[in-house]
């Protein structure tokens, strides 16, 4: 029988409560232990450290509690410590922590080929192929699409983020800190305009002309016939939240099959019940020749996949994808609980609900505060634009004073943006009514305060 997020037993209290001397000394002893043997370039955006996590909420060592809108970059929908993902990933370290697929295969990676081909939009015939983490997925994508098409040419937009390798770091549009004296980078990669409605010089285009926009340039710069795939997430993530305008994914797809241009989605952020569909690119029907998938794929468990058209997959010769983590059996145990969580509780369901709960809250506070300049996002993946009052310019400054003036009150918010001015919220599927409203009040209580 189905049953609903608001059915969950929570392990921990789901309550925020923050002392006076956050963050506290167990933390902070923590801190400089780090700073000795942890390289500088690893950044936290939370000063504290944690002991336990549990439905919505983050325990620290001190003792504080705090409301989790992040769930670990979209990592944890299911909860961080779901009972389901718990108890699979415990009977599969009971086995075997490894063998190495590429050796002695195992049927946990083969039920997540099953499950992942189930899943994904279309019914065409599919393939899958399992991998550590969301730019490994990215890097073997565009692999398979080279070697299927022949042809060498990616095309990639404005405010993307594919990832932090050397390849995924060319696909990926904003320099500090991703790319910034990291290059050189992976040739033949080119970058088109993005649909990003708030931003547009002209308010009223379409995505259709949005669309016809992009590849007008393709032709003109790249030509059709040179291009392998084009690559896009549907909702651009570190970019800022991005929804493109209505029409512009299935324009690119269209034009994608006409010239035999392999359209990848990139739904490591946006994918499983995250936006209230499985994957955001079902919202416009968008049927992508391959699909990225990762973060919430696993309960928080290392896992990623690319699943695609099994002409394009087998096309590859044997040997030429794998990996000696990739599919580990513990993280496919995890994986396998984790969608049986979301099918169990409609996870699609409830990040509906709580887009209903909070774009209401969030629109009330563009109404009264000038300088929230957009509200946008798909179920649980919602953001808010900062900006100067009165005006489009970004307000990074005030995004940062906010995201601080959270935390103190005992609230995990990430912020995001090519500007670094976009508040995102990712708060886990299975987050109580009363914690997220509560979390939304104090996000509220800052922006007042701040702005």
């Amino acid at each position: 029988m189905t049953t609903t997020a608001n059915d969950i037993t929570y392990r921990l209290e789901q309550k925020r409560r923050v002392q006076a001397d956050f963050p506290g000394p167990k933390s902070l002893a923590l801190t400089e232990r780090r700073k000795a043997v942890v390289a500088a370039g690893v950044a936290s955006s939370v000063p504290v450290f944690v002991a336990d996590a549990d439905g919505g909420i983050i325990h620290d060592v001190d003792g504080n509690s705090f409301i989790d809108l992040g769930s670990g970059i979209a990592v944890t929908s299911v909860g961080a410590s779901d009972p389901a993902v718990v108890g699979a990933v415990k009977e599969a370290v009971e086995h075997f922590t490894h063998t190495c697929f590429m050796v002695t295969p195992y049927e946990g990676y083969v039920a997540v080929a099953e499950q992942l081909n189930r899943l994904t939009p279309g019914d065409h015939e599919k393939r899958t192929v399992l991998f550590n983490s969301g730019a490994e997925a990215v890097e073997n994508a565009v692999k398979v699409a080279r070697l299927a098409t022949g042809r060498d040419a990616v095309v990639a937009f404005d405010h993307a983020y594919h990832g932090r390798t050397n390849l995924t770091m060319a696909l990926t549009a904003k320099a500090m800190p991703y790319k910034t004296n990291f290059g050189p980078f992976a040739p033949e990669v080119y970058r088109m305009p993005m649909s990003y409605p708030f931003r547009e010089e002209n308010p009223e285009i379409t995505g259709a002309e949005a669309a016809k926009r992009a590849i007008t340039m393709i032709e003109k710069q790249i030509g059709g016939d040179q291009v392998a795939a084009i690559i896009i997430e549907p909702i651009q993530g570190e970019g800022g939240f991005i929804v493109p305008a209505e029409g512009f994914l299935p324009a690119l797809a269209a034009w994608a099959k006409e010239k035999g241009i392999v359209f990848i989605a990139d739904e490591v952020q946006s994918g499983f019940c995250r936006t209230g569909e499985w994957f955001a690119v079902n919202h416009e029907g968008v049927i992508p020749d391959i699909l990225t998938m990762a973060k919430g794929i696993a309960g928080g468990m290392p896992l990623s996949a690319i699943t695609g058209r099994a002409e394009l997959l087998d096309a590859v010769h044997p040997g030429g994808l794998g990996g000696t983590y990739g599919g580990n059996p513990v993280a496919c145990a995890a994986a396998l609980a984790s969608i049986g969580s979301m099918e169990q509780y409609d996870l699609n369901a409830r990040a509906r609900h709580i887009e209903e709960i909070a774009l209401g809250k969030l629109r009330e506070l563009a109404a009264d505060f000038p300088v929230v300049g957009d509200v946008r996002g798909r179920g649980a993946m919602l953001a808010i634009e900062l900006v100067q009052a009165g005006s489009k310019e970004p307000n990074p400054e005030l995004t940062k004073a906010v995201a601080a003036a959270c935390l103190k009150e005992g609230v995990i918010i990430l912020t995001c943006g090519t500007y670094g001015n976009v508040i995102r919220l990712l708060p886990p599927l299975v987050i109580s009514d009363e914690l997220l409203l509560d979390g939304l009040e104090v996000l509220a209580a800052a922006i007042k305060a701040n702005a």
